[in-house]
């Protein structure tokens, strides 16, 4: 086991430096730089010198080669560098963000995970039924269902609610409290997004678990179990679900690294200012250093999540050895 842990750790290098390779060499194809935005965005004139100037302070006239071998020296030694757009340090303008993120995220995979385990299983242990046809119905409506569509409704949901039952209407507050500071405020922020994001993601987790528990139910050994006349209850919980959620596993665990830097729609609707809409910013300004960060920054959630699911598969399945 810790044979194979050590392997795979060795295999995530190759991974994040190829990823680096790739998003340097992306960012640079892209036409026009931070200085062409900042000095010439409006349309006016700008002076070529100007630029010239701001092109050698950041050092965007060195060689492309000169370029790549800073960008993976900093790399290497953990050094995020200065943001080209605001010239404040990355490491500090992702800070800032990321309790935002990662408690969306915390939050959204929770719901996730509360929904669509027990209707996932109520739906497979009665297939064919009334029950079976509402969670399907349930499931189809939350993939169907964008969650910023869902946060449109849960925002007019709360205003036109609270203006009935109180008189006055209510809406999420705007701006952020860190939840070690106010828990309540930062609870009725951001539980909102988590569970328009949740609904989203729990929908296919839900006929994720119905899937993998149909195809349980029907093995010989739950047969056998069922034959020697074992409560339906210890068989699905003790011999079916622990089998059944091997793939559960990988769809929340994926779901997860991608809420930590895909909700960029969500945050704009809700206002907030998560990892999401500051990557958007960044690849908008061509902020080359900030980009560089904060997509790294996700690829490192998803190996890192990736390999986390992976050991957990043995810990799941004891027929699952790692050598």
């Amino acid at each position: 086991m810790y044979t194979y842990i050590a392997k795979r750790l060795l295999m995530l290098l190759p991974t994040l430096f190829g990823a680096a390779i790739l998003v340097f060499a992306l960012l640079r194809l892209i036409p026009g730089d931070v200085c062409d935005l900042k000095f010439g965005g409006e349309g006016g004139y700008v002076d070529p010198e100007q630029i010239a100037m701001c092109r050698e302070m950041l050092g965007l006239g060195d060689p492309v080669y000169l370029q790549f071998f800073e960008y993976m020296k900093s790399f290497l030694t953990l050094d995020l560098g200065i943001s080209m757009w605001t010239q404040a340090p990355v490491s500090e303008e992702i800070a800032a963000r990321i309790e935002i993120s990662v408690e969306i995220a915390i939050l959204a995979t929770l719901t996730s995970i509360f929904v669509a385990l027990p209707l996932g299983i109520l739906s497979a242990v009665r297939q064919n039924t009334m029950t079976d046809y509402v969670v399907r119905g349930i499931s189809i409506a939350g993939i169907a269902m964008p969650s910023f569509w869902l946060g449109i409704l849960i925002i007019l949901g709360l205003l036109i609610g609270t203006q009935a039952w109180f008189g006055t209407p209510w809406m999420p507050p705007v701006d952020f409290k860190s939840i070690f500071d106010d828990p309540a405020y930062n609870l009725s922020q951001l539980i909102w997004p988590a569970l328009a994001t949740g609904y989203r993601y729990s929908a296919v987790a839900t006929r994720m678990t119905r899937s993998a528990m149909l195809e349980v139910l029907r093995e010989d050994y739950v047969r056998t179990a069922r034959a020697k006349g074992l409560i339906e209850k210890v068989i699905v919980n003790r011999h079916a679900l622990k089998n059944a959620m091997l793939p559960v596993i990988t769809i929340i665990g994926m779901e997860f690294a991608f809420l930590m830097g895909g909700l960029v729609v969500t945050e704009q609707v809700f206002n907030l200012n998560g990892v999401g809409k500051l990557l958007v910013e960044s690849v908008l300004q061509s902020d080359f250093t900030m980009t560089q960060a904060l997509v790294m920054f996700c690829v490192v959630i998803f190996l890192v999540t990736n390999f986390v699911v992976d050991v957990l598969y043995a810990t799941l399945d004891p027929r699952i050895r790692y050598s």
